[in-house]
């Protein structure tokens, strides 16, 4: 008799049923090394894309439908990031030796010109977003940079020069966004911490800090329409931060089992695309009403049986109970033993949609309505980039593989 494996009735297969999911368009492979980023060229059947492999290439597609290198430069290190400017064409691309290159692509996408280089840091760039800015009534071209070099800083694009002093970091600085509106800058850092800076002419200066992630910041998006910012890390975990609403509140969002690598933002339907290491591709639904996580209590003993905690000796001896370790209910935050909080269930509202430990009261009165949907990318994504237009998503896995994802059926 052949034997068989059965998936039981919890497999985490469960979660990927849907009737819509993303369908795959293209696969782009060829490069012999990490592919880092990837971008859709707009208005053209293209793909841009880097490569530790040093090489920046642009893909368009042919009559067979397949898409093939038209443009292969090698740089003089690897390729890391890059920033598009579809009304130039110039294309910004990051070095691992902190050189920014700036090309020029020719209108057919066969060709591209070198400008120059600046010589921006010493070490990876980690972030880069090229901006316009009004210098009493004369518009500047900026480059605001971060690198592994702890740096953030910003140059004048035309010329390279730097502009300010840079801001300097406790340790590398991982991640970049930017609000052009109000001129603050989001530096993320290896710490896990997000630096807001308010970016001038004449230097910058440090806002504040925002601490809710306890590993390295992988990817921050900034909404301008309702001004929050996006966070997502080797910790798993994404952090919605209400920067402009006045009320500082931010909540989570669980829904990866490994490092969460990016992020991408569909402004018109309020929705949040996240993809990781874990090899899935979650959608968010924002337009929910969600919670933000209650505060941990902290107790001498169980808040519901009253059961000493290991450290409460005095409460051990008294009781002639042995102590329990101490565990916590993550819909009320209550301090609970093990016996009293061996549930598990999922917590929609709260940002949780795999099952953590509840208790038995909450347990009984939580709503487990989905507000997230998962797709299996079938490969590790290092990078998410969004073509809102086409309604197309492009992923980059650690096979060195580009994907190209049709997604009009869940945005």
């Amino acid at each position: 008799m052949a034997a068989q494996i059965k998936p039981g009735p919890s497999s985490n297969n469960d979660k990927f049923n849907s009737n819509r999911k993303p369908v795959l368009l293209a696969k782009l492979e060829g490069c012999n090394d990490n592919v880092n980023k990837a971008i859709i060229i707009p208005d053209t059947d293209g793909v841009i894309s880097v490569s530790s492999d040093r090489s920046v290439r642009v893909w368009l597609k042919r009559d067979s439908g397949q898409y093939w290198p038209s443009i292969c430069n090698y740089l003089p290190s690897p390729a890391v990031d890059l920033f598009y400017l579809q009304t130039t064409r110039q294309l910004f691309v990051g070095q691992e030796n902190g050189t920014i290159s700036e090309f020029i692509l020719e209108e057919d996408f066969n060709r591209m010109e070198s400008i120059g280089d600046i010589l921006a840091h010493y070490g990876r760039i980690t972030g880069m977003i090229w901006t316009e800015v009004s210098i009493d009534g004369t518009l500047e071209q900026w480059i605001l940079s971060t690198s592994r070099d702890k740096r953030f800083q910003y140059h004048n694009a035309k010329n390279g020069n730097p502009i300010g002093p840079p801001f300097v970091s406790a340790s590398w600085c991982t991640s970049l966004e930017y609000d052009a509106e109000s001129a603050h800058a989001f530096v993320g850092d290896y710490s896990g911490n997000i630096t807001m800076l308010n970016i001038k002419a004449d230097g910058l200066q440090v806002v504040t800090t925002l601490t809710g992630h306890s590993a390295c910041i992988d990817m921050l998006i900034w909404d301008s329409s309702t001004r929050r910012l996006f966070s997502a890390g080797h910790d798993r975990l994404i952090i919605v931060w209400d920067i402009g609403g006045g009320q500082g509140t931010a909540y989570e969002l669980h829904g990866h089992t490994n490092r969460v690598t990016s992020l991408a933002f569909v402004s018109l339907k309020n929705q949040l695309i996240s993809a990781g290491e874990d090899s899935v591709l979650v959608f968010w639904d924002l337009n929910a009403e969600r919670k933000e996580t209650p505060p941990w209590a902290e107790s001498d003993n169980c808040e519901s049986c009253s059961r000493p905690f290991l450290w409460n000796i005095t409460g051990i001896f008294e009781r002639k109970q042995f102590g329990s370790r101490q565990h916590h209910c993550r819909a009320c935050g209550r301090a609970l033993c093990d016996k009293c909080s061996q549930e598990q269930s999922t917590i929609p509202s709260m940002g949780f949609e795999l099952p953590v430990r509840v208790c038995k009261f909450c347990c009984d009165n939580i709503d487990r309505t989905p507000l997230a949907t998962f797709h299996d990318a079938k490969h590790s994504v290092m990078s998410i980039t969004m073509d809102l237009e086409r309604k197309c998503v492009v992923t980059v896995g650690q096979d060195r593989v580009i994907k190209i994802w049709d997604v009009s059926t869940l945005i």
